[in-house]
């Protein structure tokens, strides 16, 4: 990769028409060692979040050396960047093939059930291979409510009942039993992570078997951007979060088990941003080389604000406008679909035009796993940047708001400072 002081830097100097990803290794290394030093159990990387070799990479070289995974390409994409790490395959519905494929070629001894005929399949290629079952771990996964921007048991998780007699069957046939959950993506409120923890604890005690392990999932919020028009909003911070969740295990009595986290979001978020170009402003609308389809639908969703700055075309010489007063931007993608709009707008300076550029920040999660092939528009050229985004020395041209961990948020306007 080229490499960059900041994404204004590559997007003056690069001029791309395409979007260009700015990877910051030192912000990723950070963060992961952030949530590493907070969390007191094993910590097992949602590859789903980001799984870009080198993101993969950088985390293993930042001391993970646990993957939760789901699928076959998940397993060799950590196998070839990370051998000897473990690999935790933690999705509740498998193809038999798959799970005979993560036991016997890449050696992985731990998964997760939710239904009965899935206990059947793990069961079955577990005797087909002659394997011994106290030697996997066999996790079942409750279903969970609670306050996330992304509610993840609308699929997946066992009713009290039904956890109850699969730990049973579970623990009848060999297997190391454990109970896990997920209580979201990007938890609005860390009650939610007590009251999974308060479930867990009622089918513990009412199933009546020897626990191996609690694998509390992920969910851990990252910081992003916030409307100027709403309250001020800042992000729990990591260690603050992890002690909080800490306590409730101990408190509910799950202090003799192993504890396992599966972080995504909190690790990568930070670590990638995107420089796009507007190719077209239209009043009050900018369509831009990006969209849904692309890098941007964590946007799309209405759930998440992403942080963003403009970087003027200095071959631009005229501009009409009054470039300290900031308007809200409809952003209209790049593709033939009319769907592709983001649900929420850009403040940008009003003298914001055709041939500027846009770095939108905190992308790192759930951008690059996402985008797609539609209408031949595929988003996949990489700079390295060292500066985060939200501390580019340069200052923040237009408008730029992003929430931190525990702190006021920060913002700028056109010509200030950071």
């Amino acid at each position: 990769m080229r490499r960059f002081t900041t994404g204004r830097e590559a997007a003056l100097a690069l001029r791309p028409d395409e979007p260009v990803y700015c990877f910051r290794p030192r912000v990723l290394t950070r963060d992961v060692k952030t949530f590493l030093e907070a969390f007191p159990g094993k910590t097992a990387y949602a590859v789903k979040t980001n799984g870009e070799p080198f993101v993969v990479e950088t985390v293993a070289q930042a001391g993970v050396s646990s993957f939760d995974v789901a699928s076959r390409h998940e397993f060799e994409t950590v196998k070839a960047v990370a051998p000897r790490a473990e690999q935790l395959y933690m999705h509740p519905v498998k193809a038999v093939s798959d799970i005979r494929r993560a036991f016997e070629s890449f050696g992985i001894r731990t998964t997760v059930v939710d239904h009965p005929d899935e206990f059947e399949k793990i069961r079955l290629v577990v005797q087909a291979l002659d394997l011994d079952p106290a030697s996997i771990g066999l996790f079942v996964r409750l279903a969970t409510k609670g306050h996330a921007a992304y509610e993840l048991s609308k699929k997946f998780g066992a009713a009290p009942g039904e956890a109850v007699e699969l730990l049973q069957r579970v623990d009848r046939a060999g297997f190391r039993a454990g109970i896990c959950f997920h209580v979201g993506s990007q938890v609005e409120d860390i009650a939610t992570y007590d009251a999974a923890l308060g479930l867990a604890a009622q089918v513990r005690r009412q199933a009546g078997v020897t626990l191996h392990g609690l694998d509390i999932g992920g969910g851990f919020p990252a910081p992003y951007g916030r409307d100027p028009r709403g309250p001020d909003k800042s992000v729990p911070d990591p260690a603050a979060l992890v002690a909080d969740i800490g306590r409730d295990v101990a408190r509910h009595g799950f202090d003799d088990v192993e504890l396992v986290a599966e972080p995504g979001r909190v690790m990568v978020a930070r670590s990638l941003s995107v420089i796009v170009r507007v190719l077209l402003r239209d009043g009050k609308r900018i369509h831009i080389n990006d969209g849904i389809w692309g890098s941007l639908s964590d946007s799309w969703t209405g759930k998440i604000t992403l942080p963003a700055r403009l970087i003027p075309d200095p071959a631009r010489r005229r501009r009409s406008g009054d470039p300290k007063r900031l308007d809200d931007f409809r952003i209209c993608g790049v593709t033939c679909d009319s769907v592709d709009i983001l649900s929420r707008p850009f403040w940008l300076p009003s003298t914001v035009d055709t041939g500027d550029f846009i770095e939108i920040g905190h992308i790192g999660a759930y951008s690059l796993s996402l985008r797609t092939r539609f209408n031949g528009f595929y988003p996949d050229t990489f700079v390295e940047v060292e500066h985060a985004f939200e501390d580019d020395p340069d200052g923040l041209e237009g408008f730029a708001t992003v929430e931190t961990w525990g702190e006021q948020p920060r913002e700028a306007v056109a010509g200030e400072g950071s």
